[in-house]
């Protein structure tokens, strides 16, 4: 596997060479990228107070009940909905005002695969698992090509390029605590993990 990365690499510098004429240096690969392709990480497997809290809230989303999550995040010690303290229906109102329906988007969200972050000794369950990755984790270059184009869809170039800034997953994204409690659904830097 390692002899064909070297030849793409090769080839890619040859290419790189044709195309400029053959008289200016061809920037060298580093060795890193000959040896490591990207890895994904493996599926996470949620637990039982985990999987009931996100059924609960897809019911919720699929009746377009913003008072049933508003319910369900009142009863969750700690959740967070917005970075200015309202109170979370009303946000939600705001939001599906404004275009972005919170119903449609928790299902899209919950619909994705889950990560998994260490948080004050506590497992959180984050979707998309993205959100849940380091920000040096998320650079396109270091991921698979399924995951960027993952990226890609759910926080455009602009989020990308929040990214290469060193911020952390600017895009919408919630989680659940490892004992059932619904920890955040937010958009946003604001208040990182």
């Amino acid at each position: 596997m390692r002899w064909r990365s070297v030849l793409l690499a090769v080839a890619a510098l040859g290419l790189a060479a044709c195309s400029r004429g053959g008289d200016e240096p061809v920037p060298a690969i580093p060795e890193e990228s000959l040896t490591r392709a990207p890895v994904a990480p493996e599926p996470v497997e949620i637990s039982g107070e985990v999987s009931k809290t996100r059924e609960i809230l897809l019911r919720h989303a699929k009746a377009g009940s913003l008072g049933g999550l508003a319910r369900t995040a009142a009863a969750s010690e700690g959740f967070i909905s917005n970075f200015s303290g309202q109170p979370h229906k009303d946000f939600w109102d705001l939001l599906r005002r404004t275009g972005l329906d919170p119903n449609l988007k928790l299902r899209q969200l919950l619909d994705e695969p889950a990560g998994v972050r260490e948080v004050d000794g506590e497992r959180w369950y984050v979707w998309p698992d993205l959100a849940a990755r380091d920000a040096a984790d998320l650079i396109p270059e270091k991921m698979s090509f399924q995951d960027r184009k993952r990226l890609r869809e759910l926080i455009g170039d602009d989020g990308i390029a929040l990214i290469r800034d060193g911020k952390g997953y600017p895009g919408m994204r919630t989680a659940i605590a490892e004992d059932g409690r619904w920890v955040y659904f937010v958009l946003g830097l604001d208040g990182e993990e």
